[in-house]
């Protein structure tokens, strides 16, 4: 557990909050099933291979699903507006369908061919079946919202379906990030607010609406998780570049392969100087021969050279750095709520755990 936190959440040790996330998967996942089990044939099966519950030969299976971070955030803010966890599963469990719903898609677009150590979806089932059943899970997550028929919940389908809007602008900047030779890092970090931290905000703040919280007290959680998904992004695009293999799940500078502006690219050519001037050179001239020449057609020391010029350049420190500010943003906005100090502890616990995750 990193010392980050220490002082507000020194009595949540990484045990627990392993723990945390797995009472988070229990209390969620009976519902997430039933859930896709609503789903017209081959979607339930193509869903129930994603989630990992079966393998590709439909036989029942304990795949990786993630480590539940989000159904874990909203089960917390239920906790924190003073209502059950269990008043969160819904918003649990619809925010994991949109995530879920994104990762599909994201997938598809990016050209990913293993997601949690296993073959995509649209790689074992095709990318029609991707497609459809992303949008299925998108349908199904309003839909566990809304067949509550209260006002509450009427309000934290707004807040989600504004966060998803968010999340596909921010994968429709990525995207027109990777033909561009030039992006600023306040444009990257707009898209992460957008792609990661909209989601991360509604998971945050989602429980404690469906308790009947104020807009104020919804605001400040929502605020908290904002900042955490941009100091996880910032992790994850560490990862997207130095990550290993064998825990990322992802090819080798998987992120240079996809020519992806992320915050050490972006951080690294605003930067100045040599290496700065070269890796520049360089990406120039990947936008002036996109679709003539792909990535594949590289070889390993030239992905090897790209990143050791932005790790000389100061982007893999900055976006280091990046990730402990946004942590720190991410805490301060906790003071904005009155909460039980057990739950505070927990939600600082639980963005430590972000911070310093290795996978």
């Amino acid at each position: 557990m990193s010392a980050i936190g220490a002082t507000r959440g020194e009595n949540v040790t990484a045990d627990s909050v392993i723990a945390l996330l797995e009472n988070g998967r229990i209390l969620t996942t009976p519902v997430l099933r039933a859930a896709v089990a609503r789903l017209a044939p081959p979607m339930d099966t193509v869903a129930s291979y994603h989630f990992g519950w079966i393998d590709q030969a439909g036989r029942p299976a304990d795949g990786d699903g993630g480590k539940a971070v989000r159904p874990a955030l909203a089960l917390l803010s239920a906790q924190a507006a003073g209502a059950p966890a269990e008043t969160g599963v819904p918003g649990a469990v619809a925010v994991e369908l949109v995530h879920n719903f994104s990762l599909l898609h994201d997938d598809l677009m990016d050209g990913d061919e293993q997601r949690r150590h296993r073959d995509t979806v649209w790689k074992v089932h095709g990318p029609a079946q991707a497609i459809l059943v992303g949008d299925a899970l998108f349908a199904l997550a309003n839909e566990i919202l809304l067949e509550h028929g209260t006002a509450d919940a009427g309000r934290a389908t707004r807040r989600l379906t504004t966060a998803t809007r968010k999340l596909i602008d921010g994968q429709a900047q990525d995207i027109s990030f990777e033909h561009r030779e030039r992006v600023t890092v306040a444009e990257c970090l707009e898209m992460e607010g957008n792609k990661t931290g909209a989601l991360l905000a509604c998971a945050s703040s989602i429980g404690a609406v469906l308790g009947g919280a104020s807009e104020s007290d919804a605001d400040a959680l929502e605020e908290y998780g904002y900042h955490l998904g941009l100091s996880f992004q910032a992790i994850d695009d560490l990862l997207g570049i130095w990550g290993d293999p064998a825990t990322t799940g992802k090819q080798t500078w998987s992120d240079l392969r996809q020519r992806k502006k992320s915050l050490p690219v972006v951080a690294a050519l605003a930067a100045g100087g040599p290496a700065s001037e070269r890796l520049g050179e360089l990406l120039a001239a990947d936008a002036k021969n996109s679709g003539l020449i792909e990535t594949d057609a590289f070889s390993e020391e030239e992905f090897a050279l790209r990143a050791a010029l932005i790790e000389e350049a100061g982007g893999r420190e900055w976006t280091s750095q990046e990730a402990r500010r946004q942590y720190t943003t991410a805490i301060a906005a906790l003071d904005k709520m009155d909460m039980p100090d057990e739950i505070r502890r927990k939600l600082v616990g639980l963005a430590d755990f972000v911070v310093v995750r290795e996978k």
